[in-house]
């Protein structure tokens, strides 16, 4: 994508530019809070990764309307001459509180907060639900899959799979976020400064006279970074074979070297691909594998005693394999009223699951005595009502449901706010962390979590409660509006 197009406010559904203009017209443009939450875990997992916030803060600094845009919009002969001339002077002006990029996030919790005015919270919700959403999805997928690799190194191969360029750029982002080591996408490399790897292909093996050749003019040409695919024709009578003859004559020049299994009995072929390279004195050989890779496929093969030392994930990985999406929503938590007052609000619904916390709220994340996370609790964060938690201190916790569920709980260890302010007017306030750094820190969150809650078949659900506070808040408000309603 050219610059424009990816800081193009255009990036929005088109009913928040039909709000939007609804707004302008009745004067509603006030000061509102937005906050970002998702509903469920993917793939039936027991946490996810919160990713996407750097790239969502880039575009939120140049997010705006060119010539270009008004025109077409102008175009579409719905929006006022007027509303178009506001257009044009549009950028985002509010502040943005987030948790750290590669933290692990539960359901219900807002992971992201936007206070501003109603048009500009309207109009970049689109392109801040698509960001977010789509990299938190992919950088878990890529967690679930390091994990079930026994924190081994995984490489992202996807780009040929890739719902187009953005996406593959995006989702090689979110990948080494999740914990892949490095990535096939050389463009995703650059841009973001993930080490790219890769050797052959079949077509490589193919375009020679015969196996042999190919292989020995790889190790000619790469001595330092040769890696044979050995199933182009038979992996156990051919590939490996051929394989040990080109590594021979690399050892001769003091090189090593390795060999990819793509296709398949994985675990029967790694066992016996690992005896012949023994056999042979190359112990040190590594062996990588590919060939639509999960986490239940690489768990699988674990389990087993497969002898890989390389994972090679791609279309699974890079598309979220069977989860097409993350649930992330965009919901308004409190406006300003006629008087100026920030007041809360909150969704009512015929579902249930769909009825959401009101007020601006802020995320604490509870630890024991050994730096281990043991519940998040959200309570409010407005001016008139901050809550804070202190160790050492005994609170009430009630189930985000609202109802009687409740426990009483002395904080012994850390207890973190897990939301920080990062822009304000508009403006960055804080220095972003490197890729690396985002990587480094989901590995460390990630360590504080009990496996229960990481394990791929039924994990451990981790507990969500709202305050005392925010519990009663939210009955008041039921309760007030159940008192409007009149029943057929």
């Amino acid at each position: 994508m050219t610059h424009n197009e990816n800081t193009s406010a255009l990036y929005t559904d088109f009913y928040s530019l039909t709000m939007a203009q609804g707004y302008w017209k009745t004067n509603m443009n006030r000061r509102v809070v937005f906050e970002m939450f998702f509903r469920r875990q993917p793939f039936g997992g027991g946490f996810s990764v919160f990713a996407g916030l750097q790239s969502l803060i880039d575009q939120l600094l140049d997010f705006s309307f060119s010539q270009d845009d008004i025109n077409y919009l102008k175009s579409l002969k719905i929006f006022e001459d007027s509303f178009l001339e506001y257009l044009k002077g549009f950028k985002f002006t509010g502040s943005l509180w987030a948790f750290d990029e590669g933290t692990i996030i539960f359901p219900t919790e807002p992971v992201l907060r936007i206070d501003g005015n109603l048009i500009e919270c309207q109009i970049i919700e689109g392109m801040l639900l698509n960001t977010i959403n789509f990299q938190s999805l992919i950088a878990t997928k890529t967690a679930r899959i390091w994990l079930a690799s026994g924190k081994s190194s995984v490489i992202e191969l996807g780009l040929r799979r890739a719902q187009g360029k953005d996406g593959a750029i995006s989702a090689s982002r979110a990948a080494y976020i999740g914990g892949a080591a490095g990535t096939s996408n050389v463009q995703a490399g650059k841009i973001f400064g993930i080490p790219v790897v890769g050797t052959m292909a079949h077509s490589w093996i193919m375009a020679f006279e015969n196996e042999e050749a190919a292989f020995n003019a790889y190790a000619d040409i790469y001595p330092d970074n040769s890696i044979f695919l050995i199933d182009t024709y038979d992996t156990l009578k051919s590939g490996i074979q051929n394989a040990i003859k080109a590594g021979k004559k690399l050892a001769a020049r003091g090189k090593k070297f390795g060999v990819r299994l793509d296709s398949g009995d994985i675990h029967y072929l790694s066992m016996e691909v690992r005896n012949i390279l023994d056999a042979n004195g190359f112990t040190d050989a590594i062996i990588s594998a590919s060939n639509d890779l999960d986490e239940y496929i690489i768990e699988t093969l674990k389990n087993a005693g497969a002898p890989i030392d390389i994972w090679g994930a791609g279309t699974r990985m890079i598309t979220g394999g069977n989860e097409a999406s993350f649930s992330g929503v965009y919901k308004m938590a409190a406006r300003e009223n006629k008087d100026k007052v920030l007041e809360a609000v909150m969704k009512f619904s015929d579902n249930p699951d769909k009825t959401t916390n009101p007020g601006v709220k802020q995320v604490y994340r509870i630890r024991d005595e050994k730096e281990m996370c043991i519940a998040d609790v959200l309570v409010l964060d407005d001016d008139e009502n901050r809550e804070h938690i202190e160790k050492g201190c005994s609170y009430s916790f009630w189930h985000p449901s609202a109802d009687y569920r409740n426990i009483t709980h002395k904080v012994t260890g850390r207890a973190e706010p897990l939301q920080k302010k990062r822009m304000e007017n508009g403006k960055l306030i804080f220095t972003p962390p490197s890729l690396v750094e985002i990587s480094s820190f989901m590995h460390r969150d990630l360590d504080t979590f009990d496996q229960s809650y990481k394990r791929l078949l039924n994990p451990h659900i981790y507990k969500i409660s709202i305050s005392e506070k925010l519990r009663s808040l939210k009955l008041n408000l039921i309760k007030n509006y159940l008192g409007t309603v009149t029943w057929d």
